[in-house]
């Protein structure tokens, strides 16, 4: 659920499946180390640290 399935899928699907991967994100005690390595190596796919791809992306352009 943290990443993309390899066949196309629903923009509601997609929303459900990052919903339940950021509702794990929440409960995470690594949470922030998660994110910020993600941040670091400017990781382009999936849930990191609570955050999707396009949330991270506009936390790197600020």
């Amino acid at each position: 659920m943290f990443f993309p399935p390899t066949q196309p899928e629903r923009r509601d699907e997609k929303r459900f499946r990052e919903e339940r991967a950021k509702a794990i994100c929440g409960e995470c005690a690594v949470r922030d180390d998660c994110l910020g390595y993600a941040l670091s190596i400017r990781e382009q796919h999936g849930i990191w640290g609570g955050l999707s791809e396009a949330e991270r992306r506009s936390m790197a352009t600020v």
